[in-house]
């Protein structure tokens, strides 16, 4: 049987445990040109909450009665597909579920061999891709530079920043309580960490870019991207990532200080990985050698159970996680 997550309603502010429903079903059949995937986990994502409004997005919402939008990495256990023959390993939008039915052409091949599984969808995976290309394509780093990244600790925060640092800039991260500070300079290897819980945001920006920023790498939005904006240097470049902090409210919180935008000379764009698939691989494979040389890390937190899904979900939201949050579905 194949458990799976199912949207039940459209939620106001904080998804609440009714906003998804538990379904079995029988695990489904291929046709022709399609694999049977046995998922052993799926990636949870600030993004899901959007995905389950009506609001316009660079993807269709969910509908009422499908299968959870999520990047699953899983087992090929039957394959109408000579790409992808039985016992290798795919990552793919395979949904919140534990069989994913669906075409050879929409999986990639993974590697287990490399890499702890659950990388591919951390930091091998979207979460990686994201941060990669938007701090090198995106952001045009340079060495030297100062760069400060919110949710430092989060998975695409650490990731990117880490990257930044491989770069030659010095980074600054944001995060939530003294022991995601600790993490962000003593394993992720940052010059200087901001704990948004209890600094003077504005009075720590000061402090630890005491000469301005050169590149915001912005995943929360709200009262963080104001204070970056009026930190910025010449021709700085802010990066428009994600907003989690607005994400549940019911009306999106704009940015006060643009019009430093102006004074500096400096630009503000936002992105999506989306984007750059065609270079996925290319991103895989440097970062896959970063890691094997010690100088990239990738942290998942992973957590057991497909029913345990929404309590899952909302640890994106309290900040109870260390990197990247996963639900591992294989039983």
């Amino acid at each position: 049987m194949n458990k799976r997550i199912l949207l039940a309603k459209r939620p106001e502010g904080l998804p609440t445990a009714d906003t998804w429903q538990l379904d079995i079903q029988p695990v489904p059949s291929i046709e022709e040109g399609e694999i049977l995937v046995r998922n052993h986990y799926v990636s949870l994502d600030p993004a899901m909450r959007i995905w389950v409004t009506n609001a316009r997005s660079y993807l269709p919402p969910v509908q009422l009665g499908d299968v959870m939008r999520a990047g699953t990495v899983g087992e090929v256990v039957e394959s109408r597909d000579p790409r992808h023959p039985v016992g290798t390993f795919v990552q793919t939008w395979g949904g919140a579920q534990q069989y994913s039915a669906l075409p050879g052409k929409q999986a990639y091949r993974v590697d287990p061999s490399l890499a702890p599984l659950t990388s591919f969808i951390g930091g091998l995976g979207m979460t990686g891709m994201t941060a990669y290309f938007g701090i090198l394509e995106e952001g045009r780093i340079q060495a030297g530079e100062t760069v400060l990244v919110s949710g430092g600790a989060g998975a695409v925060g650490s990731v990117a920043g880490q990257i930044a640092k491989i770069k030659g800039c010095r980074v600054v991260g944001v995060a939530g309580g003294p022991e995601k500070c600790r993490y962000m300079k003593e394993e992720l290897g940052f010059d200087g960490a901001i704990d948004y819980k209890s600094d003077n945001l504005f009075k720590a920006v000061r402090r630890e870019c005491p000469e301005g920023i050169d590149v915001y790498f912005d995943n929360v939005g709200g009262d963080m991207l104001d204070i970056a904006l009026a930190n910025l240097r010449m021709h700085a470049r802010v990066l428009i990532c994600g907003a989690i902090s607005q994400y549940n409210e019911p009306v999106t919180q704009g940015p006060k200080f643009y019009l430093n935008l102006i004074n500096m000379r400096a630009s503000m764009k936002g992105f999506l990985v989306l984007d750059y698939a065609s270079r996925y691989a290319e991103a895989a494979k440097e970062m896959a050698g970063w890691m094997a040389e010690g100088k990239l890390r990738s942290h998942e937190d992973v957590y057991v159970g497909i029913e345990q899904f929404h309590d899952t979900f909302l640890r994106l939201f309290s900040g109870d996680k260390h990197g990247k949050v996963v639900l591992k579905v294989l039983e």
